[in-house]
Formats: structure tokens, sequence, C-alpha cells
């Protein structure tokens, strides 16, 4: 387990499935959800500066770092589920919501599906359910890499005996090398070497492709109105996501609102003080 001075591990039993928490500081609750193919440790830098502010809660997702990896429950609504259960063990009824990337999407989702258990969304390089064909479509090149990660037996093997695969990826979404996160890569690596994370790496991946973009490109959540205050942080040299596909969501949120960054995909590694000054004053206002 790597250290982060002033955190404390727990291994929570929820309704379904144990989950490894890293915990630190005290007073309101704010739950920190790591993006793919990460665990707790992408918060390392964030932890410290949110701890004086907030009791800062990093689970592992089902699948990732020392939490359970079974073999099914990979979709966005499962692991939805996961985070409800989660928020039930741990007696918390609102918690602040802080997510990067994978755990920036499933924050949308988490406020779609249960309004009442998030004060507000800090989303860090993630997307919102509104997406605008017009918007994405044009985009579509970003997403050449993951067949190599989301395909079936393919994608496991190259995430646990293709290293520099990961480790390039890394390098894509970190433009200043002073910023990128070598150590933290090699722990990413470590984790996913094992068969299950491996498997499960791939499983998140494959099952929003192929299950749930083209519902959502249709307007699949046009339905739903987001209601929970939310900001959306934006490194500019994404590689991932474009600037140009943030918007669509006017028509679908009360109180979303989109502010950009200098900087790359891994926003909680790059500018850890600006995600920080960012969280605390969503949560104060």
């Amino acid at each position: 387990m790597p250290h982060v001075e002033g955190v404390a591990h727990h291994v929570v039993e929820t309704s379904r499935l144990r989950m490894h928490t890293a915990q630190a500081g005290a007073g309101e609750p704010a739950l920190l959800l790591h993006g793919w193919p990460q665990h707790w440790y992408a918060w390392r830098r964030v932890i410290p500066l949110l701890a004086p502010h907030h009791r800062v809660i990093c689970p592992d997702l089902r699948g990732f770092g020392w939490s359970d990896a079974p073999r099914s429950g990979y979709g966005t609504a499962d692991l939805v589920e996961d985070l409800i259960a989660l928020l039930d063990a741990l007696s918390l009824e609102r918690v602040l919501v802080i997510g990067h990337d994978l755990g920036g999407r499933l924050g949308f989702h988490l406020s779609l599906r249960a309004p009442d258990r998030v004060r507000a969304h800090l989303a860090l390089n993630a997307m919102h359910p509104f997406w605008s064909p017009r918007c994405v479509v044009p985009q579509a090149w970003r997403e050449w890499w993951t067949p190599f990660v989301e395909t079936p037996v393919v994608g496991r093997t190259v995430l646990r005996r293709v290293p520099l695969f990961t480790r390039w990826l890394v390098r894509l979404g970190s433009p200043s090398p002073q910023t990128r996160p070598q150590v933290a890569v090699e722990e990413y690596l470590a984790a996913l070497r094992e068969p299950a994370r491996g498997r499960a790496a791939e499983a998140v991946q494959r099952r929003f492709p192929y299950r749930e973009l083209v519902p959502t490109l249709l307007g699949r959540y046009r339905s739903t109105r987001l209601t929970v205050p939310t900001l959306m942080l934006n490194g500019t040299r994404d590689f991932a996501l474009s600037v140009t596909e943030l918007g669509g969501y006017e028509a679908y949120a009360d109180n979303l609102r989109v502010e950009l960054v200098d900087a790359g995909h891994f926003l909680p590694e790059q500018c850890p003080q600006r995600v920080a000054e960012a969280a605390v004053a969503l949560a104060a206002e």
C-alpha cells in the first residue's frame, strides 16, 4: 500500500462488495472518485490540501486498487449503486463529490440517480451525460487508443503485460514532464498485473462504448434534469477530451458551469492546488 501522510485505510463491507477506502481529515464528507485505470493513490496530492476542510474519503472503485474485483458489474449504473451502498455503509447522508475521468462520469450519474445524496459535484476532465452529437462526433478520433484496452482478452493482456502502453498514455495526458505522475503510474501498473484487476479495467472500458455510448448520444438522459450544483474543470490540453465537446448541457442542468485550466488530463496530479481550491469554493456556495 503506497504511503500518504495522515491517511488511514479501511475496508468497508457494503451490501454489494468490500471496498477499500483511504480516509483523512474531519468535517463535511468529500467523496473522491479516481479515474481509469487508477486507484485511490491518484488523490495523494489533493488529500493533504482538502483534509483541513473535509473528511476525505477516497474509495477504490469495483475492480481497482484493493477493492473486490468480481467478474461482473462494471456498467455505469452498477458502479453508481456501489457508491450508494458505500455511503449507506458509512452512514453518510450527503457528500461533496469530486470525480476525475471515470470518477467524474460516475459523479454525474450519481447526481442523477440520487441527487439528495450529493451536495455538489466537481467533475475533472469528465464529460456530462447530455452529449451533443454535433460536438462529440467530430472528436471521435481521440478514442483511437481504446480498442487496445477494451477488446476482450486483448485489453487485459495489454494492461497486464505491456506496461509501456499505459506509461505512454500517461505521457499523452501529462504535457508537462514536471507533472507526470511517474511514481504513481508504477503503483497503478502493479495493481493491474493482478489478473482480476486487468480483467476489470478491460470490462469498464468495454462496457461503456458497446452498451452505453450510442444510447447516450441518442439522448438517453435528456429526459432527466441535473439539479446538483456542478462545476466541470477541464484541461485545455487533454488528449482524450476536447473543450469543443463540452457543450450541449445548457437545457438540461440547473446549475452547471465549465472552467478551463491550462493542463492535460490528470488534473488531480498536475494542479492539485487548483482542484482543492475549486472543491472548497464549491462546497461553500
